[in-house]
């Protein structure tokens, strides 16, 4: 009998169900796995810009809206934040689709006591890119990377129970890339700030991460093109970042040793 994690809240963002490089099968596996008091959908969850020029819904990313919703109908309170590759839903904000919520941002108060700013992250995009032709050739660069990603898997790793991807693993060490999250890190931290909370938790740059910037707590809750993470808080109000794959698909051996690297 598989016992489920149960998680006083989950973050999750930058999903991107219609495109080719979205990881549905582990993300289902995760919420399969897991009992959730309040989801948080932090934008980009459906990539309407990828569907745009070639569409494409396997069945993994059917269900995996289907069990987003039908969480919606159970016991979770779940609350969309829509981003720049869902933005047409960004003009429902404060409406409800059924028994989704649909918010630009929203304020999270942990058990804790801490109070934070939950958003997209995309309103940060004019403070972080350098221009038009930077920001078009960032996004040229990140579709070969998630190239170089798919070769490698189907070439290497066809095998392998454990996910690894090599997009981020080369993204770490760009300087370009790095100087870019450094700048988006400050941006949002700032504005969390600027408004007093506590924290701010976003997506949108594809990069995990716990940390504190000036006094401000600073979570991005990643991916799933390439990390396969999420945000989640326990019922103490301590979050903690998780990637799925290392954790649900290794044995227990291999799990404990993933997750003292990733706390380390």
């Amino acid at each position: 009998m598989t016992i489920k994690h149960r998680y006083k809240t989950v973050w999750l963002s930058d999903i991107h169900l219609g495109c080719k490089d979205c990881k549905a099968e582990y993300l289902l596996n995760f919420l399969n796995n897991v009992e959730i008091e309040t989801l948080y959908l932090v934008g980009d969850i459906i990539d309407m810009w990828a569907m745009s020029k070639q569409f494409r819904w396997p069945q993994s990313h059917n269900d995996v809206l289907h069990k987003l919703l039908a969480l919606s109908k159970q016991n979770t309170q779940v609350i969309y934040l829509p981003g720049n590759h869902d933005e047409p839903i960004q003009k429902f904000d404060q409406m409800h689709f059924g028994d989704v919520e649909i918010h630009r941002q929203y304020v999270h108060i942990t058990a804790k006591n801490e109070k934070l700013l939950v958003l997209h992250g995309d309103q940060f995009d004019q403070e972080v890119c350098l221009g038009k032709f930077h920001s078009w050739m960032g996004d040229k660069g990140y579709d070969f990377l998630l190239f170089l990603d798919r070769w490698f898997h189907k070439t290497f790793l066809r095998n392998e129970r454990k996910y690894w991807s090599l997009a981020r693993y080369i993204k770490r060490h760009v300087k370009s890339a790095q100087k870019a999250i450094s700048r988006y890190r400050q941006a949002t931290c700032q504005a969390a700030k600027d408004k007093g909370y506590d924290g701010v938790v976003c997506g949108h740059i594809h990069h995990p991460e716990i940390t504190m910037v000036d006094g401000i707590r600073y979570l991005n809750d990643g991916d799933w093109l390439e990390s396969c993470s999420a945000l989640v808080e326990n019922q103490k109000g301590d979050i903690e970042l998780v990637y799925w794959p290392y954790i649900q698909l290794a044995t227990t051996k291999e799990a404990s040793e993933c997750q003292s690297h990733h706390a380390a």
